[in-house]
Order: structure tokens, then C-alpha cells, then sequence
């Protein structure tokens, strides 16, 4: 119970109470110092940043790992370029198995979109980087090989006892032999990344060089963004990783393709529908005017008329008359008669509206800021 305002204890509070109460408000004062004071410790720290160094887990968007992945570049999701790196897995698995005369296995890792500048810097080194060229789209892409996949495709290629571990030089440049097998087995990536992107569109992958230096390999502006692909090789108990990356500039020729949520998709149309539609309009009826003479005549002559009056129209008779659907002038043509009917001979092609389809879209566009005003 609380105290009254005069100071003196309510008659139902015993000292055993009161000194409770004080023992508490001593140990909440001594909790919030040992509090200010004490260490965090590894599961609080993991929980604060929101991914553990020991087991980082890229589906978690808590805590700082949120902040920063909120900073890093999301674009839109383009649906083909899974089918097109899954028809590659398959493509190169056959490949590599016949370039090495081994058990070769390729998996895809994982698809994100990164910023170019980020990528470079985050490049394990020693490694080799093959800039390529897309002859049809004209833009580069690039492929990283990592050393664990040189080391063992050299290891491979060369004969190397199955079982043994590959052995690593340090602080040594590539070869020229070992450069030269990266580069054959690039050229396998390419010629079968070649064949993933056929069904959707034709293109010619060549090499442009090779460097070992990420600097030397800049292929657009470092923020700007780009698709990352790795896939993971193995040769049962060897192998590493190969990266390919596109810049979207690179693919942008190709982005409505990209965007089709299946092969051959069309976006807002249909073809029964356009073909139902067209012989619609083919069957529809419209009314003509064939107009003999127009002329303009001043307000004043107008009221002057009379019943009786003669307006002379001044037309020869061989002269073209026109054809018009509502206040659309089609073609002009001649009179003429057939039996008895009057008739007209079409005697020039129909006229092409000026309107396009894209004009009349943007018609009521136009018209707002002059309505505004």
C-alpha cells in the first residue's frame, strides 16, 4: 500500500513490507548499472545483427542484416532467366563431362541481382576473369573462374591421381598453359550459355580477354547493376566455382522476352480474339456520303433566301466528287449511272488516316494540361 501524502505509513503496512519495497528499488537500481555495464554475448550480438559469421543465412532480413541488405540493389524479377540458366546446368553438365572424361556435376548455386563495383571488390583472389562479348545484343559480360575450380580443372585436364589433394601456389601469376585450360573450359560456358539463350534469342558469345587483375576486367560503371549467376562444379571430391555475370544493359534487348512467364508468351494479347475481332470489323457496315459540291457562303446571303430562290452549284460534270464516312474524307471518285441508279467510281485509293493508334493513346494527355489551364 502506498504511503498517505503527510508521510506516515497506511495503518495495513507492516515494516516487513516496507522493507521489501525497499530491497526491491535497491536491486532494480543495482540491475540497471550491472546492466549498462555487462558484455553482450555471442547469441545476443548474432541476434543484434541479424546473421551469425559461423552460419550466415541469406533468407534472414533481421536485425542489421536488414539495413544493409535494404541498401543493396533489387530489381525486377525476370522469370525466363531461370529457365534459361537451368537449361545450362543440364547443357554444361554433358559438356564438362566430355571435356574432362570425368564425373563432372553442376549445380546452380544461386541467381541475385549486385551491384558491378560490389562484385569486384568481393572477388577472391587469385582468380581469372574471362570478359566475353555478346555479338547481338553488342555489350560484354563476364565469367569468373575461383582457384579451387582452376587448381582442379587444371589437376584434371592434366592426368591427376583421383583422391589427391590439389596443390596450390601461392603467390605465383597463372601460366600460360594454365591460362590457356581456363580458357578452353570458358569457352565450353559460353558455347553452351549460347544454346540456353537460343529458344528466346540467337546470340554469339566471344572472348575478349582474359585478366587476372578484377580492376583490368571492367565491363560497365561500378554502380551500376548487374545479374549474377553461380554455379558450382564438382569433380566428386574436387572442383570450385564459375560466376557469370550480365549487366542489365547487356541483357536489356532481350528484357521482354526475359519478363515472359513462359516460353513464347505474349503480353495483353490473343490471337483468337484478334482474329474474331478482325472479321468483326471486316463485317461491319458503314454508311458513305458522296458529296457533289460544297461551298461557303456568307451569313447575310444566307438569311437573304427566299422560297424560290436558285442556288447554281458550280461543278462541271466530269468533276471528282468525294466519299466520305461521317466527317472522314475516304477517296474521291466520278458520277456516273448504272441502269437507273446513280453511281460513283472509285477513282483513287483510299486515304490513310493521319491519326496513328499511338497518337489517338495519347490524345486525352494532350488535352488535360489545356482543360487545367
Amino acid at each position: 500500500m502506498p504511503d498517505r501524502p503527510d508521510g506516515t505509513a497506511d495503518a495495513g503496512t507492516s515494516p516487513a513490507i516496507s522493507g521489501q519495497w525497499a530491497a526491491m528499488v535497491d536491486e532494480s537500481k543495482l540491475g540497471q548499472k550491472s546492466a549498462a555495464e555487462r558484455v553482450l554475448n555471442q547469441e545476443e550480438i548474432d541476434g543484434l545483427l541479424g546473421f551469425s559469421l559461423a552460419d550466415v543465412n541469406f533468407n534472414d532480413n533481421s536485425g542489421i542484416r536488414a539495413i544493409i541488405d535494404s541498401a543493396m540493389v533489387s530489381y525486377e524479377r525476370l522469370p525466363m532467366l531461370e529457365i534459361v540458366f537451368d537449361r545450362l546446368v543440364r547443357l554444361l553438365t554433358t559438356s564438362l563431362r566430355n571435356f574432362t572424361s570425368d564425373n563432372v556435376e553442376v549445380s546452380l548455386d544461386r541467381i541475385t541481382s549486385v551491384r558491378f563495383g560490389d562484385y569486384i571488390n568481393s572477388i577472391p583472389l587469385p582468380a581469372i576473369l574471362a570478359v566475353f562479348k555478346a555479338e547481338e545484343w553488342d555489350n560484354l559480360g563476364l565469367v569468373t573462374v575461383n582457384s579451387s575450380l582452376i587448381y582442379s580443372m587444371i589437376d584434371v585436364l592434366l592426368g591427376g591421381r583421383r583422391g589427391s589433394a590439389v596443390m596450390r601456389v601461392e603467390g605465383r601469376p597463372y601460366t600460360t598453359i594454365e591460362t590457356s585450360l581456363v580458357k578452353r573450359m570458358v569457352e565450353v560456358i559460353l558455347a553452351d550459355a549460347e544454346l540456353a539463350f537460343k529458344p528466346l534469342s540467337p546470340v554469339q558469345f566471344n572472348i575478349d580477354r582474359i585478366e587476372s587483375n578484377p580492376r583490368f576486367a571492367a565491363i560497365t560503371r561500378p554502380a551500376n547493376a548487374a545479374i549474377l549467376v553461380r554455379l558450382r562444379i564438382d569433380m566428386e571430391d574436387r572442383g570450385g566455382t564459375a560466376e557469370l555475370l550480365l549487366p542489365y544493359a547487356t541483357i536489356e534487348p532481350i528484357r521482354g522476352v526475359l519478363l515472359q512467364m513462359f516460353m513464347g508468351e505474349k503480353f495483353g494479347r490473343d490471337q483468337i480474339w484478334e482474329e474474331h475481332l478482325a472479321t468483326e470489323i471486316g463485317l461491319a457496315e458503314v454508311n458513305v456520303d458522296a458529296v457533289l459540291y460544297e461551298a461557303r457562303l456568307p451569313l447575310r446571303q444566307m438569311m437573304a433566301l427566299k422560297v424560290g430562290d436558285t442556288l447554281p452549284l458550280e461543278i462541271r460534270s466530269d468533276a471528282m466528287i468525294t466519299l466520305r464516312c461521317g466527317d472522314v474524307s475516304l477517296t474521291e471518285g466520278r458520277m456516273g449511272r448504272v441502269g437507273d441508279r446513280v453511281s460513283v467510281r472509285v477513282a483513287k485509293q483510299l486515304r490513310k488516316p493521319k491519326m496513328t493508334y499511338a497518337m489517338f493513346e495519347n490524345a486525352d494527355d494532350s488535352k488535360k494540361p489545356m482543360e487545367a489551364s
